[in-house]
């Protein structure tokens, strides 16, 4: 598969990424004690970071977007 994701996409998903993990497991936010909210934010902040990280969105790829210049 063909990179789709761009460097200030990039940029945003990894900070997204590890505020949703920050919030998750080290704010103490009362939002976050409950197990579905607490545990839906760590699994989008790791496919933020993973997006990220691999320069491949799999929602862009079915939708045919590309936020990159060079690919």
């Amino acid at each position: 598969m063909t990179t789709n994701v761009g460097t200030i996409d990039r940029i945003l998903r990894a900070a997204l990424g590890i505020v949703l993990l920050y919030l998750a497991f080290f704010s103490g936010i009362s939002f976050f004690d409950a197990t579905l909210y607490k545990y839906g934010a760590a699994v989008i902040g790791v496919v933020m970071l993973a997006t990220s990280t691999l320069k491949l969105c799999p929602i862009y790829s079915v939708l045919g977007l590309k936020t990159c210049r060079s690919c």
